[in-house]
């Protein structure tokens, strides 16, 4: 008997001789052997020897073949047809509360491969909201797995990334010492008047505590002291308003539930004060208002108006959460002062409430990283302060010259022996203890603090202490799969202080930071303007530090055992770098977004831009996270906004997020309040190799050639910052990049009137934030670049933000910006040529561009439908555009494109064709354009554009040739609880709309047949099967023959190839999603339902998902 491969040669001769014979009369003979080469490829794939077979009997060769479609040898094209295994699909592949078996992760695996996934990062995430499995985090069994997921991603060619700690955020566990953790400084404060031979052991500000320093220096005037009250008031009337003066934090003043609740405050006699401190009471709070002071004529006057926000409490958003709320006031002399407050505060409450005449430094917990942005989203103002009044007594503050480090007078146990000089002295013990953040969520095994992200030192051990043990006790050949460390995005907060802080501090600074250790502690030093200098100098510190010591660190170790990293460049909660900075360092930069909602806004141009300027060409993308409405979505939800991002530069999808699944076969099986559910169970999971492929073909367009951004927005050189500004705003048709000042700094250049880059970017424009400030290095830069060429816009500097070389950088600074800048006043007079470049400011982007006669790359003629990302190739221009509507759009894109004739390449199906009807002026190809709703195309010029192109419509009419609308059998799947027998459906409706229950509330896949009649089939015209409607995903055979599938509008398949004149038969296999099938269970008793899931939010009253094929089903022909 023949075998297998016999067999299958039979049936295929006896059918591709069949479709031959029905194709060779009415059909030119390279339509033929194309469409034969499409029919043996869905078939066969890799059966070589039987298409040359087939092709030699036909008496045609592969000569002919490539005659007849020559694109077919283009590389850009193949790869785009059939993209390279370089080319990967990631997941987040997390292992949920020890719920993980060495049978479910091989399946996991196995499932990944077959749909195209081919890299995952393993997360060991512990959340405790869901029940613990049995397999503990470090246990034998869990080394087993681990063992076993690494030998099997091995055989299977699965790239493996693996969180560098438990938990996705950040880098801790057990293993880290309080020594080695992230730490702040801190201090303990003694007051004593000299001379004095003082032998006293000093307070341990903490028990966990590494001293630092001991300073002292003499106590400024008003020291410690506040105004006394003798009389406060309150409206409305509260007799507890006496509790904010009391001097016990213990008692509380809770501001009442009146439009403007207001706090008065008499003293006995005139009172001169310099700042006012509340003392919030120990939990979430927010409140702002107004502090005002009564005049010589009695009436109250606004000093200052203040916000305090302590509305999160994580130490992730700040190691004190409950930290006094500074609030530096003019010098202001009155009897009365008054709090009116504003805006929301009702119901806050408040401990105390200090007013001063010494001087405190504004929002000091803000500016030492003790308090930080409250909420996910910090946009580029944050972190900027105003600066603050001048001291009008220098008695007020410390003298920087006075502080003095005794340190050598401490005793090993504390004890301070010291010969205190005359006057009122001041002691601090400062010293570094933890923030006490601990990598989450992690499971309890592995837990622990995080460790120091200021020292290169402290992230080897800490890899060492996690990966570096799966290296030891795996064996090599087991873990070939093993590339990748993980970094995702940065939740942990900050710390201001590490080992050889000052040492290092003063070696970048060039000035000794220990007189200014009071700072930190909100008191001033030297000035208002020195000490806020001094804290910018700190913040810059951390940001450089958290960059080199920790992204670079962890590179460091992992590229000494042949690892990459992987690293989200930004924080949601408590980042303390600088994005563009921090996501250089990393081997990959990855950016995020989620399938609704803000969270994607910002990060995803960090991402981008970072990789563009530190000349890195992925750009990944944490894709399609959510929270609730678990099972809900699916892919065609899912794409305007994979699109969206595309355009910003994601060029390397990840899909969050696969659960990995025991092997119980308990459906839909294990889940968690967040992310899509890309796993093996899902209904639609293994359909979903159609999205692959087009989110694969989206990656590798994406990364040919070079991004093309007319502009680069400078970020400015405060830090935290964790996104650019666009100000003024890009006009429509033009792109950007954000810069720093490393790049700007160290990889610059400029030619030909362009700032070029080491990895290929260039911009013609680059234009400076809105700030007063900027340190004489980077001006230097720009100056230097101006003079090469480069054009600027933006305003000019003052000063530096530093305390570097405080005084002459600040004339530095005035002195070239002076050159720079020339006459400019951004009124009268709005450019100043420099050198051979262009100084502009005072106008807008595109009086800008228009100036320097840089037109739009990608204009359409419409507003807010489409989005575009332009790449130079070697050989043309390749343009990406994004329907971004639920509706079809019919638009004009203007691309900035010469001499080239436009091809569409459809990434959904990898089909390419010519668009005939262009326009071409000077620079610019005007090119119809026709997009479904959601629809996406590339639009590539190549081709030499032909000066008598032939005339034709870029999206013809589609003829409607037959409606399917015969009764249709439909049959699901008995085994998903589907009805038994075949199903008949006189007209197709959702089937949310049948009245039986196990169709009404069916989660699975159900198979649509039908036939219909073709009476003939003309020469040069496609034939597409057009569903109308589905969801949420199908794959459709015609005569049997496999033609694709279909998930995103339009709903339509090319089966010019299958199809036959007379009788033909379709099969349509359309698959939905688990909601209906969760809520129709929710109607059972707990022990007849068919479902499991850990997270499931669904009742009997939720809503039913539309579901199914809903038509109108129809065949179509059109002429391209």
């Amino acid at each position: 008997m023949p075998n297998h491969d016999e067999n299958f040669s039979i049936v295929l001769i006896i059918n591709l001789a069949a479709f031959t014979y029905k194709s060779l009369s009415s059909r030119p003979v390279g339509w033929v052997v194309e469409n034969i080469l499409i029919f043996l490829m869905q078939n066969i794939y890799k059966k070589t020897a039987v298409i040359l077979l087939m092709f030699n009997a036909l008496g045609l060769s592969t000569k002919s073949f490539a005659q007849t479609k020559a694109i077919k040898q283009d590389k850009l094209y193949s790869g785009f047809k059939t993209t390279p295994d370089s080319v990967q699909t990631s997941v987040y592949w997390y292992w949920i509360s020890g719920n993980v078996s060495k049978e479910g992760v091989v399946k996991d695996l196995e499932s990944m491969k077959k749909i195209g996934i081919n890299r995952a990062f393993i997360g060991n995430i512990g959340l405790d909201e869901i029940p613990y499995g049995k397999v503990k985090l470090f246990s034998d069994e869990w080394w087993d797995i681990m063992h076993t997921a690494l030998k099997t991603a091995t055989r299977l060619k699965i790239d493996i990334g693996i969180f560098n700690g438990p938990g996705w955020s950040q880098s801790g566990g057990p293993w880290v010492k309080p020594e080695q953790s992230m730490r702040y400084l801190t201090s303990s404060i003694l007051a004593v008047k000299g001379p004095i031979s003082l032998n006293k052991k000093l307070d341990q500000p903490q028990k966990q505590f590494q001293d630092v320093r001991i300073i002292a220096f003499p106590a400024p005037a008003g020291y410690g002291e506040h105004m006394a009250s003798s009389f406060i008031s309150s409206v409305p009337v509260d007799p507890h308003v006496n509790n904010l003066m009391d001097g016990n934090e213990n008692t509380v003043y809770t501001i009442p539930n009146d439009p403007k609740p207001t706090v008065t405050i008499d003293a006995a006699s005139p009172y001169t004060a310099r700042s006012i401190v509340f003392y919030p009471v120990h939990k979430e709070l927010r409140f702002e208002g107004e502090i005002q002071a009564r005049d010589a004529a009695g009436n109250y006057q606004t000093v200052k108006h203040f916000v305090v926000d302590r509305s999160n409490t994580n130490l992730n958003v700040g190691f004190s959460p409950y930290s006094p709320a500074a609030i530096s006031i003019p010098t202001t002399t009155s009897q009365s002062f008054r709090v009116v407050f504003t805006n929301g505060s009702q119901g806050s409450d408040i401990a105390e409430l200090k007013i001063s005449a010494s001087p405190n430094v504004e929002n000091y917990a803000e500016k030492t990283l003790a308090k930080m942005f409250q909420t996910p989203l910090p946009y580029w103002k944050e972190y900027q302060w105003q600066p603050q009044p001048v001291v009008d007594d220098p008695q007020y503050v410390i003298n920087p010259q006075k502080v003095i480090d005794i340190s050598k007078y401490m005793q090993a146990d504390g004890t301070l022996k010291w010969d205190v000089p005359a006057g009122n002295w001041i002691i601090m013990r400062t010293g570094m203890t933890p923030t006490q953040v601990t990598n989450a969520p992690a499971p309890p095994e592995g837990r622990g603090l995080e460790i120091d992200k200021m020292s290169k030192q402290h992230i080897a051990e800490h890899f060492d202490a996690f990966l570096g043990q799966i290296l030891k006790r795996i064996p090599a050949a087991d873990r070939k799969s093993f590339k990748v460390t993980v970094e995702d995005s940065y939740e942990t907060g900050s710390q201001n202080w590490t080992d050889d802080m000052l040492k290092n501090f003063k070696a970048k600074y060039g000035y000794d930071a220990l007189p200014y250790l009071p700072v930190l502690n909100g008191s001033v030093v030297g000035s208002q303007d020195q000490s806020d200098r001094f804290l910018w100098d700190l913040r810059r510190f951390v940001a450089d530090k958290v960059a080199y010591e920790y992204v670079g660190g962890l590179r460091d170790a992992s590229h000494k055992h042949g690892l990459t990293t992987w690293l989200e460049n930004y924080g949601h909660w408590g980042f303390p770098g600088e994005f563009l900075q921090y996501g250089g360092q990393s081997d990959e930069i990855g950016g995020e977004f989620w399938s609704e909602g803000d969270l994607g806004n910002i990060e995803n141009r960090a991402a981008s831009s970072s990789a563009h300027i530190y000349g890195k060409t992925k750009v990944s993308a944490e894709s399609f996270t959510c929270a609730g409405g678990p099972f809900s979505r699916y892919p065609a939800l899912m794409k305007q906004r994979g699109d969206r991002f595309f355009t910003e530069g994601i060029n390397n999808t990840l899909l969050h997020v696969y659960v990995t699944q025991l092997a119980d076969n308990r459906l839909p099986g294990s889940n968690a309040w967040f992310g899509n559910e890309f796993n093996r169970n899902n209904t639609w999971f293994y359909d979903m190799d159609m999205f692959i492929s087009y989110i694969k073909r989206c990656n590798y367009m994406l990364r040919q050639g070079n991004y093309v951004a007319d502009v680069a927005y400078f970020i400015g050189e405060d830090a935290p910052k964790m996104t650019g500004i666009r100000d003024p705003e890009l006009p429509q048709g033009y792109s950007f990049d954000y810069i720093n000042a490393e790049v700007l700094n160290g990889r610059a250049k400029v030619v030909n009137g362009k700032l070029v880059l080491p990895g290929g970017m260039s911009y013609r424009l680059l234009v400076l934030p809105k700030l007063a400030t900027m340190r004489p290095e980077l001006l230097k830069t720009i100056t230097r670049l101006v003079n090469d060429g480069l054009a600027i816009l933006g305003p000019k500097p003052e000063r530096s933000p530093s305390l570097q070389n405080y005084g002459t950088a600040d004339e530095e600074i005035k002195k070239m910006a002076s050159a720079l800048w020339g006459n400019i006043d951004s009124v009268l007079v709005k450019t100043h040529q420099y050198g051979k470049g262009l100084v502009i400011n005072g106008m807008d982007m595109q009086q800008a561009l228009d100036l320097l006669k840089v037109v739009p790359d990608c204009k359409f003629n419409t507003v807010d439908q489409a989005l575009f990302i332009h790449r130079k190739l070697t050989d043309g221009d390749m343009y990406f555009v994004s329907n971004q509507t639920a509706q079809n759009i019919d638009i004009n894109a203007a691309f900035r494109a010469k001499g080239k004739a436009p091809e569409l390449w459809d990434a959904t199906t990898g089909n390419c064709r010519n668009l005939l009807n262009y326009k071409q002026d000077g620079s610019i190809t005007t090119v119809p354009l026709k997009l479904a709703a959601y629809e996406s195309a590339f639009i590539i010029f190549r081709k030499p554009a032909n000066s008598n192109p032939v005339k034709g419509e870029n999206f013809p009419d589609q003829q409607v040739l037959v409606d399917v609308n015969t009764p249709w059998q439909v049959t699901f799947d008995a085994k998903r609880w589907g009805p038994t027998n075949q199903v008949t459906f006189d007209k197709l409706v959702d089937w949310t709309l049948r009245p039986e229950g196990d169709i009404k509330y069916y989660s699975g896949s159900a198979v649509y047949h039908n036939t219909f009649n073709i009476a003939r089939i003309e020469k040069n015209k496609h034939l597409l099967l057009d569903l109308g409607q589905v969801k949420a995903m199908a794959k459709v055979k015609v005569n049997g023959i496999a033609v694709g599938g279909v998930w995103t509008a339009p709903y339509q398949l090319d089966v010019t190839a299958a199809l036959k004149p007379g009788n033909n038969t379709v099969d349509i296999e359309v698959v939905n999603t688990w909601v209906n099938r969760l809520i129709g269970d929710s109607k059972l008793q707990p022990n007849e339902r068919h479902t499991w899931t850990t997270v499931n939010p669904y009742k009997p009253e939720s809503a039913l998902e539309a579901s199914g094929l809903t038509g109108p089903v129809t065949i179509k022909s059109v002429v391209y």
